[in-house]
Parts: C-alpha cells; structure tokens; sequence
C-alpha cells in the first residue's frame, strides 16, 4: 500500500527540503502520514478551482508548489480564502504537500529545467548554499541558476526558446540588447531579489517570472537585460513534469497535473 508518507519520503529525497528558504513553509502541510494513496494531483497553486477539481475527481494528495497554508493561521475557519481552502480539504481528506523553493533550488527543480532549455554550459548556482543536503550529486546546493551560452545567442532566440517550451505569448523585457547573451541567469517566480547575483556573476541576461518597478530601474542602471515570462509560465511547467516523476516512481498510483488550474493574469 502506498501511503501519503512514502510519497512525502520520496519528494524529500528529489527536493531535499534543506534547500527551502529559511522563509518558506514546506513539506506534508494537511494531512494524515499513514493515510493510503491512490490518486496523486500536481498544481502550482491550491486555488477554489484546484479543490473543486480535486474533490470531483476522488483525489487523496495534492502536490502544490506553492505552500498552504503559507503563513501561519491563528483560526481555521471559512472567513478567510486560505482557511476556507484548507477547511474543504480537509472535510474531503485531501492531504496537501508543497515542495516550494526546495524543488526550485534542487538538482532536477525548476531553475535547472529553466536554464537547461536553453542549453547553457557550466550550469552552476546563482546564489550557492551553505548548508549540505546530503545527495551525493557533484552539483553543488544553490538557488538560482548561471550557465554560459556556447556560442552566444541573439536575445530574440532566447524568447523564442522559452516561448516555444513553456507556451506564452508575451514576455517583458528590460534593458534589450542587440549584441548576443554570453552569459545568463535563471529564477523562477517572483525573483527580483536575484539581480544582484546576477550582476556580480557577469551575467547579460537574467530571466524570471516577475518582478517590481524599481528593480527593473536598478537593471536599467546595471546594463543586464531582464526577460520577465510570467510567475505562472515561469513555474507551471515543471508541476506537469514532476506529476510524469511521480508517475513513474509510484506506477501503483494516478498521478496528472491539475486540467483547470490557469493563469489569472492575461494580456488585452
């Protein structure tokens, strides 16, 4: 019998949860450990939709990238969005894990399927851990990614490739350059925080899901080129892919990828 422990077992193995930010909440969140599994459900964020869906379709676990609750509750109750969620869930007996920055930062995770789409070499951390995560793989812990780009690629093919990978249609860019990127970062979701790194590693181009006004201010000033696919493009992907990890590490179970989860911002 497969339990919502052992599938919580094998997540902390493929997304060691020592890589999650000191802020994150992640882990098994909702749920009983012995409880059994037969049916698995990845989405990138736990919304009313994804629970309706869920609920429908006899799910016993939701692998969410984002976190809920994320912060702390004082009350369960329904008067809240997150309380509201989690009361259902609940109701349902629907466990809920979230790998978050833990599976952005591992060795398979987002920020690595990122930069390998765009087929960069020397592949190292932007941001590098201290801290060990006990894998016996040769790359070192980190958040973020760098790689060079051999040869170096016109900015228009670098969209191209992502648009053409994760499926949208636009993507912001700060700071265009006409000369080709050398070398270039990675960071899903909301990852401004990460232009800094980016700057000290020499990077030209530094793609992530989104970010504020005056970080693209302070690109502008450091002449590195921003491309800003979306948080919802620059993450989503890779829960599809992990529901396939899943999939084939536990045949026992059904695992898919939520159908009705979307991006709630869209262009006019």
């Amino acid at each position: 019998m497969t339990t919502i422990r052992s599938i919580a077992a094998f997540l902390e193995e493929f997304a060691p949860l020592a890589l999650a930010e000191d802020w994150d909440n992640v882990g098994l969140l909702v749920g009983d450990p012995e409880a059994a599994v037969t049916k698995v459900m990845t989405c990138l964020t736990i919304t009313a939709d994804v629970v309706a869906e869920a609920i429908a379709e006899h799910v016993d676990l939701i692998v969410s990238h984002h976190p809920l609750p994320f912060r702390p509750l004082k009350r369960l109750t329904t008067e809240t969005m997150p309380g509201r969620l989690v009361w259902e869930l609940a109701k349902a007996g629907i466990a809920v894990y979230s790998p978050h920055t833990a599976f952005d930062s591992a060795r398979e995770g987002i920020n690595r399927r990122l930069i390998d789409i765009l087929g960069a070499q020397n592949i190292r951390p932007l941001v590098p851990h201290e801290a060990s995560t006990g894998s016996d793989s040769d790359e070192p812990p980190g958040s973020g990614r760098c790689g060079d780009l051999k040869p170096p690629l016109p900015l228009a093919d670098i969209v191209s490739r992502l648009k053409a990978s994760l499926g949208f249609a636009h993507a912001k860019v700060v700071c265009p350059r006409e000369s080709p990127i050398r070398r270039v970062a990675v960071a899903c979701g909301a990852a401004g925080t990460f232009l800094s790194a980016a700057v000290d590693a020499e990077c030209d181009l530094l793609v992530l899901g989104e970010t504020n006004f005056h970080t693209c201010l302070e690109a502008e000033y450091e002449n590195i080129t921003l491309v800003l696919i979306g948080h919802y493009a620059s993450e989503r992907f890779a829960v599809e892919q992990l529901a396939d990890v899943l999939g084939k590490a536990f045949p026992e179970v059904s695992v898919q990828a939520s159908r009705r989860e979307h991006d709630p911002c869209t262009w006019m």
